[in-house]
């Protein structure tokens, strides 16, 4: 469950987390209130917009866990960057490029799902993996 970056030009900016929020790293994140929080299965659509990808892991033993602060997301600075990411639901075939998935959690994709169309198949890699190109604030 990741969410890796093949090809394209992306910067990292620092951006207030929720407290006491566990985050996995290589994940999608989403604002929550004015706080970043995990994005969840559906999220993507108009309502919960992809901000971009957690690069830290944050668990509860960390000292600041509980604390206000800003933590370094990767968000794309230009059009069509590419993930490798993982097919958390259902599996993908060749034929699949081209289709656009919604999310099936914070870092893998739901082949089942084609509602919120949030990621687009550019390349088949195996059955549960794939480039894609991510809808991040609306926009691939």
């Amino acid at each position: 469950m990741s969410v890796i970056l093949k090809r394209g030009k992306t910067k990292m900016i620092d951006l207030p987390v929720t407290p006491s929020t566990a985050f996995t790293a290589d994940t999608f994140v989403k604002f929550s209130s004015g706080k970043l929080v995990p994005c969840v299965a559906g999220d993507g659509d108009a309502a919960t917009q992809i901000v971009g990808v957690i690069r830290k892991t944050i668990v509860s033993t960390d000292s600041d866990y509980a604390s206000d602060r800003l933590v370094p997301i990767e968000v794309p600075v230009e059009k069509h960057v590419e993930y490798t990411i993982d097919v958390g639901t259902g599996t993908i075939a060749a034929t699949d490029q081209g289709t656009e998935f919604d999310l099936a959690g914070a870092g893998t994709i739901d082949q089942s799902a084609t509602t919120d169309k949030i990621a687009k198949l550019i390349k088949y890699m195996s059955s549960t993996k794939g480039v894609f190109w991510v809808k991040m604030n609306g926009s691939y």
